[in-house]
């Protein structure tokens, strides 16, 4: 027997961006500073390596605040795929998946750098919980839902997404601040 998309809860579906928008407020608000914190932590520990990585490492707010607008449309195209298919959409289910599972890096993350990582306190209190929550729901609204599938690409695409996001806020940040430092000098 098949169920309706209408038996899913819209918390389901669309809750995946309101829990997203709480973790990635946390990360808004600490991850400029935290890398610093982070980087001033482990370049003591690691001399070997080159003043580029730990130069890379260290991003400006308008970066973070860039990054997470971008991924806050990946968010957003997930939760609407999935509010429009009752759950059912393969790329929300990805995402979701990708999202719960991306909580056990920042506790991973957290326990690596000896301290806070930018979306520790949020991971194992709003990520995880949602994300086992949500497929709960999906299950018991009789949504097929292939976690493992799901997990799978999750664990491809997060990564992925994350490192475009991030490569491509470097990039228009980057062009940005050289815009508006040339602007500056013109004055």
């Amino acid at each position: 027997m098949t169920t309706s998309p209408a038996t899913v809860p819209r918390p389901v579906t669309w809750g995946l961006l309101a829990a997203w928008a709480v973790h990635d407020l946390e990360e808004l608000a600490t991850m400029a500073p935290a890398l610093r914190r982070i980087v001033a932590r482990l370049r003591p520990r690691y001399p070997q390596l080159p003043d580029g990585v730990w130069e890379r490492l260290e991003v400006s707010p308008a970066h973070v605040a860039v990054a997470i607008g971008l991924m806050g449309t990946v968010m957003t195209t997930a939760a609407v795929a999935g509010a429009r298919s009752g759950g059912r959409s393969g790329f929300y289910q990805a995402v979701l998946a990708g999202f719960g599972w991306h909580a056990v890096g920042h506790v991973a993350q957290s326990i690596a750098v000896g301290g806070y990582a930018s979306g520790v306190v949020t991971a194992p209190v709003v990520v995880a919980p949602f994300s086992v929550w949500a497929w709960r729901r999906l299950r018991a609204a009789g949504v097929p839902a292939e976690l493992g599938r799901s997990s799978a690409w999750g664990m491809v695409l997060l990564p992925v997404t994350l490192g475009a996001a991030h490569f491509a806020a470097h990039r228009l940040t980057r062009r940005i601040g050289a815009a508006g430092g040339a602007f500056l000098r013109s004055r």
